[in-house]
């Protein structure tokens, strides 16, 4: 792939002095060690698919431990757990914009995730604040790329667009909105797919089981279109489902409105008659324990209300896991899965989610056919696989702006 490296207008003496102190720095030492990458994220302890994201990604680029570092994402000012952290984002203060984006410029290339709702200012757009400020090397991952943003969101990923060096969505779907609404050059956007966790050897056929185990996790919110599962479970009693959703409350939805909407599917559950069926777990698992449970699910369901959806970690590591997948058909869901291992269905649908459940639960190989198809998938989707590329992309993007400087 072609690599532009940005050359910003008006970059002061400071900032080029600094790319130079870099390009001898980096011609003095091992050829070798690889480049050193600042990653700038929420992280953990936040509790968030970012956090876990980042911090499976940071694990497997740092090798050997200390080629990546976090400045890490924060709403109010906080220590800094974790020697990988090697500064903080509080959302507000200029001054600390400032410094964090002083940290990222000491690394050789700098990883951008972003999503609207992370950042400081409307829509998240003081992470432009940052970005203008960066003066080696940057690629930014797009988490969401909206089909119709409204004019402040255009703007912000636009700008962003055009101050990345690289930038990186996970479906080809995302790829051809940035291509064809938001004037993305193509050569300028690489696909590379959410990480997952590495399950081992995938176990293809069903467990035997009395229950067979339906299984949704993630932060709980509106959205989420649990509503409609709960109502497709009446028809399935005479399989004897047990439909497991596990997860804490979104942060920002308990801060909005404490636990009204998990009490509110807990009733649902009830008046449906199924209490007995559904169970609600308010965990958030490690990446082993939730590995654990989702290796023993039988269909993973994802029942998302959303048509916009381009990435979803959840999907990933359903498939990676050999799981057979029923899913709404949000664009990530339709990319993935339509070519075997899963079964997509219309949104807000309980009737459509039933007979495909039903399917994959009591249909003659149906389940090992679509697990199979899964674990075709699953090794370009494993964390070392992804990692690698992210690595990969880096190291090009450095010896490129070696290379140009002056």
């Amino acid at each position: 792939m072609p690599l532009t490296v940005r050359h910003p207008v008006g970059v002061s003496a400071m900032h080029a002095n600094v790319r130079s102190a870099v390009r001898e720095t980096r011609a003095r030492r091992d050829p070798h060690r690889p480049s050193s990458i600042g990653l700038l994220s929420t992280y953990p302890p936040t509790q968030c698919g970012l956090a876990t994201f980042s911090a499976a990604l940071r694990e497997h680029l740092d090798r050997p431990s200390g080629s990546v570092g976090v400045v890490r994402v924060v709403d109010q000012p906080e220590s800094h757990p974790g020697r990988e952290v090697v500064a903080h984002l509080v959302n507000g203060p200029a001054d600390s914009a400032s410094r964090a984006a002083e940290h990222l410029n000491s690394f050789d290339a700098v990883l951008i995730q972003h999503e609207y709702g992370i950042y400081g200012g409307p829509d998240g757009v003081d992470v432009l604040d940052i970005v203008d400020a960066l003066t080696v090397p940057t690629i930014i991952v797009f988490h969401t790329v909206l089909k119709e943003p409204t004019p402040r969101q255009f703007h912000i990923l636009q700008r962003l667009l055009h101050r990345a060096d690289v930038v990186v969505t996970m479906t080809e779907t995302a790829k051809r909105r940035l291509v064809g609404s938001y004037a993305a050059e193509p050569a300028k956007v690489t696909v590379i797919p959410h990480g997952a966790v590495d399950h081992g050897p995938v176990r293809v056929q069903r467990r035997s089981t009395d229950r067979p185990l339906i299984l949704t996790w993630g932060l709980l919110g509106p959205g989420k279109g649990i509503e409609w599962a709960i109502d497709a479970m009446p028809g399935l009693r005479d399989l004897r489902p047990r439909y497991l959703v596990i997860g804490k409350t979104h942060p920002k939805v308990l801060e909005r409105d404490n636990e009204d909407y998990r009490n509110g599917l807990v009733r649902r559950a009830e008046l449906r008659g199924v209490s007995d069926i559904v169970e609600f777990d308010d965990s958030y698992l490690e990446v082993s324990e939730l590995a654990d449970l989702v290796e023993r699910a039988d269909v993973v369901l994802l029942p998302y209300d959303s048509r916009e959806q381009v990435t979803s970690g959840v999907l990933i590591e359903a498939v990676a896991a050999g799981r057979p997948v029923v899913s709404t058909a949000f664009p990530h869901a339709i990319e993935l899965l339509t070519d075997g291992p899963g079964l997509v269905v219309p949104q807000r649908d309980a009737a459509s989610l039933e007979v495909a459940l039903r399917r994959v639960l009591s249909e003659p190989g149906l389940a090992d056919t679509m697990s199979a198809q899964a674990v075709q998938k699953a090794p370009d989707l494993l964390w070392g696989a992804v990692a690698g590329r992210y690595r990969q992309l880096a190291e090009a993007l450095v010896s490129a702006a070696l290379v140009a400087s002056p």
